[in-house]
C-alpha cells in the first residue's frame, strides 16, 4: 500500500476512520510515528520472506531496540500509547507484533509485576534495551484453557534450589530467549509459582515447532524440563498462586485485543488499496456496490474494535479495569478481526491467498491471534461470570 503524508510528517492511517490517533499527545504521537516508520521501512520489505521461511529476522533486534518502546508501560507511559504501539506493529506484521508482545508484555510484565526489586534491577533494563530477550511458558501439551487447575509442570524445593520437571508447548521466542518465565506447581503446597529459567540451564530444552500455518516467523517451541535446577533467587517472589499469574494475563489479553485491531486494520488498508487498483469489466472494483459493502463492513469492525480498546486503555490508566474488561475486548476484537480479514480475502478473490498481494499473512495469522491468550469461549465465560455472578466453566 502506498503511504500518503498528512501535515507535519504524519503518515495517514486510513483504517483509523474516527481518528482516535488524535487522542495521543504530541510526544506520544512521535513515538507511534517512529514505530510506524520502522515497520514500513525495515519490517515490511522482509516480512513475507521471513514468514515463508519460518525464520526470525534476528538482525532487526538492534534496530528494534533503537525505537525504545520495550518497557514503556513500566516507565509510566499511558496504556493508550502502548496500545497504539502494538497496533502499529501488527498492522504490518502480526508475527513481529507477537514477538514483541511475548517479550514486552508477558516476560517483562511478569518480572515488573511479580519480581523482587533485585530481579527487576537485574533484568528489566537489559530487556528494555532488548539486549536480553524473554519468553513466557504457561501452556502445556495437554493443557490450555484448564491450565489454572490442570498445570502438570512441577517444582520441588531442595534447599536454595528448585527442581523443575514437565513440558510446555507453543512458547514464543523460546528457541532463542535469554530467559523464560516458567510456571510450575509447587509440590509442597500445590500453588502455581513462577521461575526465571536462564538460557543454557541444564535440563532445559526448547525445540522449534514446525509446519505452522500462522505466525510462521514467530519461533514457537516445545519445552522440556528434566530435573532443571533453578536457584531460589530466580523464583518470582510475588508469584505465589495462579491468581498472581492471572494479573499478567489480564494485562496481556488487552494487548492481544490491540493486536487484533492492528491485524484487521492492515487487512482493511490492503483491501482498500487493491480494490482501487484492480479492474474488472473496465473499471476499478472499488466502484462496485458489493465490494464497497465488504469494505465498509471491514472498516466498521476496525472502528468499533478500536473504540473498545481505547476505552479499555482508559480504564487501565484509571486503575479500575477488571478481568472481564480485558476478556470482553479480547473475545470481541479477535472475532471481528477474523470476519474482517475474511472479507478482505474475499475482495481479493484468488489473489488473497498468495503473499504477493499482502493479504495472505493476515488471513493466516489471524487464526493464531484468535486462539491464544484465552479462546473466545473462555473469555466469554469470564465475562459471563462477571455479569451473572455464576461460573459456567465446567
Amino acid at each position: 500500500m502506498t503511504l500518503r503524508f498528512l501535515g507535519r510528517g504524519r503518515r495517514m492511517m486510513t483504517g483509523d476512520f474516527y481518528d482516535y490517533f488524535e487522542l495521543l499527545g504530541d510526544d506520544e504521537k512521535e513515538i507511534v510515528l517512529r514505530v510506524r516508520e520502522f515497520m514500513a521501512e525495515k519490517v515490511a520489505p522482509i516480512a513475507d520472506e521471513a514468514w515463508t521461511n519460518a525464520r526470525f529476522p534476528h538482525h532487526l533486534i538492534p534496530e528494534f531496540a533503537k525505537l525504545d518502546v520495550a518497557g514503556l508501560a513500566y516507565r509510566g507511559a499511558r496504556s493508550l500509547l502502548t496500545g497504539f504501539v502494538v497496533l502499529e506493529m501488527n498492522r504490518v506484521d502480526p508475527s513481529m507484533g507477537t514477538f514483541f508482545g511475548v517479550h514486552n508484555g508477558l516476560a517483562m510484565g511478569s518480572i515488573h509485576r511479580l519480581g523482587s526489586e533485585k530481579q527487576r534491577e537485574r533484568w528489566l533494563e537489559p530487556m528494555a534495551a532488548m539486549e536480553k530477550i524473554g519468553a513466557f511458558a504457561l501452556t502445556e501439551p495437554e493443557g490450555g484453557s484448564d491450565v489454572a487447575a490442570g498445570l502438570r509442570t512441577t517444582a520441588r524445593r531442595e534447599g536454595d534450589v528448585w527442581v523443575l520437571n514437565g513440558a510446555k508447548r507453543w512458547i514464543g521466542n523460546a528457541t532463542f530467549a535469554d530467559l523464560v518465565v516458567v510456571w510450575a506447581k509447587d509440590e509442597a503446597d500445590g500453588q502455581v509459582k513462577g521461575f526465571l529459567v536462564e538460557k543454557g540451564t541444564p535440563g532445559f530444552t526448547a525445540t522449534k515447532i514446525e509446519n505452522k500455518i500462522a505466525l510462521r516467523t514467530v519461533q514457537n517451541a516445545d519445552i522440556t524440563l528434566t530435573n532443571c535446577l533453578v536457584p531460589e533467587t530466580n523464583r518470582l517472589q510475588g508469584a505465589n498462586g495462579f491468581r498472581d499469574t492471572a494479573t499478567i494475563l489480564r494485562q496481556t489479553r488487552g494487548g492481544v485485543a490491540w493486536q487484533a485491531v492492528g491485524c484487521m486494520m492492515g487487512a482493511y488498508e490492503r483491501a482498500l488499496s487493491y480494490a482501487k487498483e484492480r479492474e474488472q469489466f473496465g473499471r476499478p472494483i472499488a466502484g462496485f456496490q458489493l465490494v464497497q459493502d465488504l469494505l465498509v463492513r471491514m472498516l466498521g469492525n476496525v472502528t468499533c474494535s478500536l473504540g473498545m480498546v481505547v476505552r479499555l486503555a482508559q480504564l487501565q490508566d484509571a486503575g479500575v479495569y477488571k478481568d472481564e474488561h480485558s476478556a470482553m475486548a479480547k473475545a470481541f476484537c479477535t472475532a471481528r478481526m477474523r470476519e474482517a480479514v475474511g472479507w478482505g480475502r474475499e475482495i481479493m478473490a484468488g489473489n488473497g491467498i498468495v503473499l504477493d498481494y499482502g493479504m495472505g499473512r493476515f488471513v493466516a495469522d489471524s487464526e493464531a491471534i484468535y486462539s491464544y491468550e484465552g479462546t473466545r469461549e473462555i473469555n466469554s465465560l469470564i465475562v459471563g461470570r462477571a455479569i451473572t455472578g455464576l461460573g459456567a466453566f465446567v
